[in-house]
């Protein structure tokens, strides 16, 4: 079945072009998106193909035609991976910093995913789909640490639903700016999607989901804290959004932090370093820890010195 949406322009947007007016009427679609749909013949005005040029007129009757789109191809590739734990079920990885979890737009090649597919073969969960195959949860691309990865659909389920019921331990380290008042404390409140850049998240009641963090002090220095954090839920950049919401942004965050960013540190000083689960088949709990990456390391040595 052919995805359509076909609409009547009223008087009021009379001699507006083709390719805003779409933009306007399909919802989600870009102005750019809707020329390239024009250019490719995917556009008709009263059963006529058209330019992105084209002024509308009081009745014109549009037809978009939305193409189904191309199934990717994502090609296993012989990447080492740093692998902490593993069995029939599941395996534990230690990503590098730098390294993009699943294919997306831009990464096709070089990400986890593809290393995953080469190592284990078809031995990976399907519930994700062909982009993220075997992929339970994520990290951020420049965050470095422990990934959980489901070889197959009974794991993928146990362990989706222990995250789901904030049973899934996920402590990660992290380097702030500012010093805290107090030794620990708890970040409660809601994340969604940022109201102007859509790439960005932030504290909103607007279309938002609960969030809560919980941190600890680990040292202080002049003008930074080192931090360990406990994620109870677990949303999209939620300690970035969060640290930056109370005013402690992470250091080298290029987004949520300072305009003025710690280059040498080429991303977020953030590492996943410690995951506890259930096992899916035995219940027996299992602690996976990953020591501080150099990037991390040699940060905390440049601020005892100074």
């Amino acid at each position: 079945m052919v995805d359509a949406h076909i609409f009547v322009v009223n008087e009021e947007n009379s001699g507006e072009r083709i390719d805003k007016i779409i933009s306007q009427y399909c919802e989600g679609l870009s102005r750019s998106s809707a020329q390239k749909l024009i250019d490719d013949g995917h556009v008709t005005v009263n059963s006529l193909i058209v330019t992105k040029n084209y002024k509308v007129k009081a009745n014109d009757r549009v037809a978009v035609v939305m193409p189904k789109p191309k199934e990717l191809e994502i090609v296993a590739e012989d990447i080492p991976l740093d692998i902490r734990y593993e069995d029939d079920y599941l395996l534990v990885v230690n990503k590098s910093k730098g390294m993009v979890v699943h294919p997306a737009a831009g990464n096709y090649s070089g990400t986890l995913v593809n290393a995953l597919m080469h190592y284990c073969k078809d031995s990976l969960s399907g519930i994700n789909g062909v982009i993220r195959p075997g992929i339970v949860h994520r990290i951020d691309k420049d965050t470095s640490g422990l990934l959980i990865v489901a070889k197959n659909d009974f794991a993928h389920i146990s362990l989706a639903e222990q995250i789901k019921a904030h049973t899934f331990t996920r402590e990660y380290q992290s380097v702030v700016y500012g010093k805290f008042k107090n030794a620990e404390g708890t970040v409660d409140a809601p994340i969604g999607r940022h109201s102007v850049d859509r790439k960005k998240m932030t504290v909103t009641v607007k279309n938002s989901k609960n969030a809560t963090t919980h941190y600890r002090v680990v040292k202080q220095y002049k003008d930074f804290t080192h931090l360990a954090l406990r994620l109870e839920t677990g949303r999209t950049h939620q300690i970035r959004v969060h640290m930056a919401y109370i005013g402690h942004p992470v250091a080298g965050d290029a987004v949520y932090g300072p305009k003025k960013v710690i280059d040498y540190l080429c991303g977020q000083c953030l590492h996943a370093g410690l995951i506890g689960f259930k096992h899916p088949r035995t219940k027996e709990y299992i602690e996976i820890q990953s020591e501080l990456p150099d990037y991390f390391t040699g940060f905390l040595r440049r601020l005892k010195d100074e």
